[in-house]
């Protein structure tokens, strides 16, 4: 179920000193767009609160608003009469042996009918086990038996939010021997049993393409183009003989031809900008969210991707 896509702009406060984003759209097919977006970060709150935020929509981490009241949600409640926002969650562990908590599921729910976000997404990953939860988002074996798991999992989710969940593929710096099939195979069939979305982590694909040694044109070519509702952009670190995920400092440049890449296969996605790290002034990140803009026009007057595919490009970051 899609909630209040397209509520309008029209009720938007006044910006400061800057054009007015446009509201979101439907896509061909089903998917919903939205635009070019950033992840709301606390440095960001009083721009908020005294400006508005001058992009298409954000992305916001759904745990940061279990309190239910104060200034973060002061905040929420001005974006959202702004614009679309989308929930994004890093506890739920939809791969965790245990299935979803209740009570967590319950402030999800809570917060989804409250605001009416545009979609709830968390990870394809497990966080939690025996009643420890590792407070990182950890890599599961691509198996049947894992795929069984996952997939009861999000039905269970879905079925308590009343909506599909979109899932984001994680990066990752261990492999299991015990695995069947490649990460985008594993996804696919998830979508396939589930009837869940993906958000597609351009950055985190290239990450694991370099600590795996894999194609990442051969991930984003690997999965049903239709079922990708969003995509995600960040920085990562170069650590000599592995990539890590860090979302420090602006988008690098390999992440953005695999972009080009990525709107190829993919047609027009909503995509958001992560900048977590080291996080500098607002107009920072918005300039990275309209240079996602402007690749984005690009491809759509036919100007193609500039990435040369060969083995470099998967390695080649800042």
């Amino acid at each position: 179920m899609l909630t209040n896509l397209t509520k309008s702009n029209d009720s938007a406060s006044t910006r400061c000193g800057t054009d007015t984003a446009p509201g979101p759209t439907v896509s061909d097919g089903s998917r919903p767009y939205l635009g070019h977006g950033v992840g709301l970060r606390v440095p960001h709150y009083e721009h908020a609160l005294q400006c508005g935020l001058d992009v298409d929509w954000v992305e916001c981490i759904t745990e940061n608003f279990f309190g239910g009241g104060g200034r973060p949600m002061a905040v929420l409640e001005r974006l959202r009469r702004d614009m679309p926002i989308v929930f994004h969650g890093v506890s739920l562990g939809v791969a965790s042996v245990t299935e979803p908590s209740k009570s967590y599921l319950d402030r999800v729910s809570a917060l989804v009918d409250r605001f009416e976000p545009a979609w709830v997404s968390d990870h394809a990953c497990w966080t939690h086990h025996g009643g420890k939860h590792s407070h990182d988002l950890l890599p599961v074996p691509y198996t049947e038996e894992c795929l069984q798991l996952v997939t009861r999992n999000v039905l269970r989710v879905q079925e308590r939010l009343r909506r599909p969940l979109v899932l984001e593929n994680v990066s990752s710096y261990v492999a299991y021997r015990v695995s069947e099939m490649a990460e985008w195979e594993f996804l696919s069939e998830l979508v396939r049993r589930s009837g869940c979305k993906l958000l597609l982590d351009v950055n985190n694909v290239l990450v694991s393409g370099v600590n795996h040694d894999f194609d990442p044109h051969q991930f984003i070519e690997g999965v049903p183009a239709d079922t990708v509702w969003q995509l995600h952009l960040a920085n990562h670190t170069n650590r000599g003989h592995y990539r890590f995920d860090s979302h420090e400092g602006p988008v690098p440049e390999a992440v953005w031809n695999l972009y080009a890449h990525a709107l190829e296969h993919l047609g027009r996605v909503s995509t958001l900008v992560e900048w977590d790290e080291g996080i500098g002034e607002w107009e920072e990140l918005r300039a990275q969210q309209r240079r996602a803009k402007a690749v984005e026009a690009q491809w759509e007057r036919g100007g193609g991707c500039s990435e040369q595919r060969h083995p470099e490009s998967t390695r080649a970051s800042q």
